[in-house]
């Protein structure tokens, strides 16, 4: 654990025990930094670790205090699978469940996508034509898989602002990141192998995984902190794990984040066994505290981690623009893209990279991320204020959902029904788990601070949970 990370647990430990109560002003930096012999700066991360959790805000020119909405519930616990080798069956369930989030009539707490409305699409649909104006018509013919040259070339450069050095040879651009995902898994399973997930995890890693006539195999996950290293080293001691699907920064549904530390040392193992990393990276940008991330490739050294990510959840929902850094299996993948659907749109591509160079992508996700994280803060107080007593809920530091554990006699299905009645929908843990386990969770998104029914909407949920839990 770092500095900032051991000061930031030793202040939220405070707040949590009432030392420090709501309102409260936490010691100034240069004080904390005095009384524990550590830099400004230390304090600093720290403090903006403690704000992305919602658990102090900053007031100007006076200082930092406890927040007044600090969330005095519980997080769910860490999970527990049981370390079976499973087949995979959830698509029918996730069709039925999932069609209906795309009905704009519904509020969309079961959605997958964070607004539209929060996007520049106006600001980026001038790039594109600003691009497709000056743009060599035998591009259209020549720039296929891989992908666009320029396109690339501003996805290198953000890697490499976040310190994590990848060629642009390894860069194969994608129909969305789904696309990356699944050329990734045909790259390096044979139906019938294992693949290790989350515990719980998103529901299209075990749609890809049935389409692929995969086996899964669920590792226990913390709602903080992601995936288990450990626990995943034990099973790979007994199970032939043949890749790995898993998301370390903001996974989906829990939003958990791998310390920087875990995911060293998750990237070192799968070395060790040269067993492939499949990563889920699409939420990355959208962090709450003071920098980004990193992702799990930044410790990869002999191009075992396939980085997956896209633009849908950050800036050009529709746009179905994805990537994939593959490491090794570069060539593979690129191929594979060829024979299934040649390449990405063009239009879109140079678009993308026409704004990524001189529209101010930086500046947006900055206000995408302040509008996220004040409407984080806002839901978790909705839950609190609403929901039965006895429900859990994470406290996510990026993203945009919330996984809540509601009491024994709450059933997601019967709330999602029911919570459908009256106009909204829901994602039921049933969705979660290629067994069916979390019976009694629901994925709540709240990346939709435009939707003037969303707190109504969550006060009916809260109703209908406190009726089903009596």
């Amino acid at each position: 654990m770092k500095r900032y990370e051991a000061l930031a647990q030793e202040i939220a430990e405070s707040i949590a025990h009432g030392q420090l109560r709501p309102g409260e002003r936490v010691p100034s930096v240069r004080e904390a930094s005095r009384s524990r012999g550590v830099s400004p700066s230390t304090v600093f991360e720290a403090y903006y670790l403690l704000e992305a959790r919602g658990l102090i805000e900053a007031r100007p020119r006076s200082g930092y205090f406890v927040s007044h909405a600090v969330n005095r519930q519980q997080e769910p616990e860490s999970s527990r699978p049981v370390t079976k080798e499973r087949a995979v069956e959830v698509s029918e369930l996730v069709f039925q469940v999932l069609g209906h989030a795309q009905d704009r009539a519904l509020v969309p707490m079961g959605s997958a996508f964070p607004s539209p409305l929060l996007f520049p699409l106006p600001k980026l649909a001038l790039a594109t034509g600003k691009a497709l104006r000056r743009l060599d018509p035998w591009r259209t013919v020549e720039d296929l898989s891989p992908g666009s040259a320029a396109l690339r070339r501003q996805i290198g450069l953000r890697y490499l602002g976040m310190g994590c050095g990848v060629d642009t040879e390894e860069l194969v651009i994608t129909n969305g990141a789904m696309e990356a995902l699944n050329l990734c898994l045909e790259s390096v399973t044979q139906p019938g192998d294992l693949v290790a997930v989350e515990s719980p995890t998103f529901y299209a890693a075990l749609q890809a995984l049935e389409r692929h006539s995969l086996r899964a195999v669920e590792i226990a996950t913390h709602p903080r902190t992601g995936i288990d290293v450990a626990a995943l080293a034990a099973v790979m001691e007994r199970h032939p794990v043949k890749a790995c699907w898993l998301m370390p920064n903001f996974q989906n549904p829990l939003g958990s984040l791998m310390p920087d530390d875990a995911k060293q040392a998750l990237a070192e193992l799968l070395a060790k066994r040269k067993v492939p990393l499949i990563e889920d990276d699409v939420y990355g940008e959208l962090y709450f505290g003071a920098r980004k991330p990193r992702p799990a490739k930044a410790w990869d050294r002999e191009g075992w981690v396939m980085h997956c990510s896209s633009f849908s959840k950050t800036l050009a929902p529709g746009y179905r623009v994805g990537w994939v850094a593959a490491g090794r299996y570069a060539r593979e993948v690129a191929q594979r893209k060829l024979m299934s659907s040649i390449a990405a749109p063009l239009p879109s591509q140079e678009g993308l990279s026409e704004y990524l160079e001189h529209g101010g992508y930086d500046r947006h996700l900055r206000q995408l991320r302040a509008t996220l994280a004040q409407h984080r803060h806002a839901t978790l107080r909705g839950i609190a204020k609403h929901f039965p007593a006895g429900t859990r809920a994470t406290q996510p530091e990026g993203g945009y959902f919330i996984w809540v554990e509601l009491p024994p006699k709450v059933d997601a299905l019967e709330l999602h029904r029911l919570a459908l009645s009256q106009g909204i929908s829901l994602a039921p843990g049933h969705l979660f788990s290629a067994d069916h386990r979390f019976k009694h969770h629901v994925r709540i998104n709240f990346g939709h601070p435009d939707n003037k029914n969303f707190h109504a909407a969550l006060k009916t949920v809260g109703t209908i949970a406190r009726a089903l839990a009596a």
